[in-house]
C-alpha cells in the first residue's frame, strides 16, 4: 500500500494577488458591483390606453401627422376590397419590379419582430409591427422624415398577432399572451376587447364585419369572442384535443370553418358545432411528423393550405433556431397558388414559391438586405412585400 504524503511534502498551489483579490500594493480590491438585472419592460395596465408613443408623455403634436393619414386613409377604404388575380407569367414579371432600397429601410421597433400588418390603402404605404416585448411600432413608409414612424407600448408580452379590420381598416386589433387589443385611430385610443389568464397566441376575423374571432390558446384550446359583448370574457373556451395552437385562421369563404395549427396538429374545426369538450375536426391534414409553426388557408377559394414545419419537407429549412421568430409561410392576397416565406439562405432572401414547390421568385439586395426576415406581409392589392427581422428593422420592396 502506497504511503500517504506528509503535508510538508505536497506541493503548495500558489495563487496570484489578482485571485487573492490584492493589489500589488498589497491593498485589497474593492468589491465588484453587481451586475444589473435583465432589463424590465413596462408594464400596461388593464382596460383601454391612450394611443400616444413610447417616447412622448401627455398631448403631443408629435404623432398627430401619423394617426391622421392613417385616418384618412381609412375613410376612403370603407368598401370591399377585391382580389385581383393574374396569371403566373405577368405575377413573375410583378415580382421582378419589386426592389428594395435604402430609403425603404427603417427600425420601427425595438427589438425582435413578431407580427406584421399592412394597411389595404393604395395611396400610402402604412406598415404596423409588434415585437416580443409588447411594442407596435407604426409607419408611414411614404413619409420620408422621421415623424414618419412611432412606436406604442399597448402590450406586456410579445406581440404575435396582428391584423387591420378588413371591415374599418382605422381599426387595427393586435394580440399578446393575455390580451387583444383594438387600436381605434379616430378615438386615439387601444381598447381592450379580450383578457385571458390562458396564454393567447393568433387569431383570426370568422366574419367580414370583424365583430366576432376566433382565438387560440398556448396550451391547446381555442375560445370565441365578441367584440359588441360587453367585458373582456370570451363567448365559449373549446378544448380541441391540442397540447398547443400556434396558430388559427378561417376559411376566406365559408367562414364558419377554421383551421387550427398546433405541435404536430394540423385539423379544421365547424366553429358552429363547439363545445368546452369533445370536439372532434372536420378534417385533419396528416403527414407532419415534427413541430408546426402555421397553416393557413389559401386567399380566394379556400381550396390550398400551406404549413411550415420543422421537418422541411419543401426541402425548405425552416430551422431558425432560439433568436430568431418562427417563418410563416404567407400567401400572397393577389394569387391563389403562390406564398411567400423568409429563408435561412445566403445571401438573404425571402422566398415566394408556387403550390407545386417551385421557386418562382427570391428577393434580395446584397447592399441592403443582411438578415433574416422571419415574418413578412403582402399588400391585398399593390405589388408591395414588407419583410421584419429580428432586430425590429423592416424592408420594404
Amino acid at each position: 500500500r502506497a504511503k500517504p504524503k506528509k503535508a510538508e511534502d505536497e506541493t503548495v498551489r500558489r495563487r496570484s494577488m489578482r485571485l487573492q483579490r490584492v493589489e500589488p500594493s498589497g491593498i485589497p480590491m474593492p468589491e465588484m458591483p453587481a451586475q444589473p438585472g435583465a432589463e424590465e419592460y413596462p408594464q400596461v395596465p388593464a382596460g383601454p390606453l391612450p394611443m400616444v408613443p413610447e417616447d412622448q408623455m401627455g398631448d403631443s403634436k408629435l404623432t398627430e401627422d401619423l394617426l391622421t393619414t392613417w385616418m384618412r386613409i381609412s375613410e376612403v377604404l370603407l368598401v370591399i376590397i377585391t382580389n385581383v388575380l393574374m396569371m403566373l407569367s405577368r405575377y413573375q414579371d410583378s415580382l421582378n419590379s419589386m426592389v428594395l432600397s435604402e430609403d425603404n429601410i427603417k427600425k420601427i421597433v425595438k427589438y425582435r419582430v413578431s407580427s406584421m400588418a399592412i394597411h389595404p390603402s393604395e395611396s400610402i404605404i402604412f406598415v404596423a409591427a409588434g415585437d416580443k416585448s409588447g411594442q407596435i411600432g407604426l409607419w408611414n413608409v411614404n413619409s420620408k422624415s422621421e415623424e414618419g414612424a412611432h412606436v406604442f407600448i399597448p402590450h406586456n408580452y410579445l406581440v404575435s398577432c396582428m391584423h387591420f379590420s378588413p371591415f374599418n381598416p382605422a381599426h387595427l386589433l393586435s394580440l399578446s399572451n393575455e390580451t387583444l387589443r383594438c387600436g381605434d385611430v379616430t378615438r386615439a385610443v387601444f381598447d381592450e376587447i379580450c383578457r385571458s389568464e390562458e396564454s393567447l397566441s393568433s387569431f383570426d376575423f370568422l366574419e367580414d364585419n370583424a365583430s366576432t374571432a376566433i382565438v387560440g390558446h398556448w396550451d391547446g384550446d381555442v375560445a370565441v369572442v365578441d367584440r359588441r359583448t360587453p367585458g373582456t370574457s370570451s363567448e365559449l373556451s373549446a378544448d380541441i384535443g391540442f397540447k398547443r395552437t400556434r396558430t388559427v385562421h378561417v376559411h376566406p369563404v365559408n367562414k364558419q370553418y377554421f383551421i387550427a395549427a398546433g405541435s404536430v396538429d394540423v385539423c379544421i374545426y365547424d366553429v358552429r358545432y363547439l363545445k368546452s369538450n369533445g370536439n372532434k375536426p372536420v378534417s385533419s391534414l396528416k403527414g407532419h411528423t415534427k413541430s408546426v409553426a402555421s397553416a393557413y388557408f389559401s386567399p380566394v377559394t379556400g381550396n390550398r393550405v400551406v404549413t411550415v414545419c420543422a421537418d422541411d419537407k419543401l426541402r425548405h429549412n425552416n430551422n431558425t433556431g432560439r433568436w430568431l421568430t418562427r417563418f410563416r409561410a404567407i400567401w400572397d392576397p393577389k394569387q391563389e397558388d403562390c406564398f411567400v416565406v423568409g429563408s435561412m439562405a445566403r445571401p438573404r432572401q425571402i422566398e415566394v414559391f408556387q403550390d407545386t414547390g417551385k421557386l418562382l421568385h427570391s428577393f434580395y439586395n446584397l447592399d441592403c438586405l443582411g438578415s433574416v426576415c422571419s415574418i413578412n406581409v403582402v399588400h391585398p392589392s399593390k405589388n408591395i412585400l414588407v419583410g421584419g427581422n429580428s432586430s425590429g428593422r423592416l424592408h420594404v420592396f
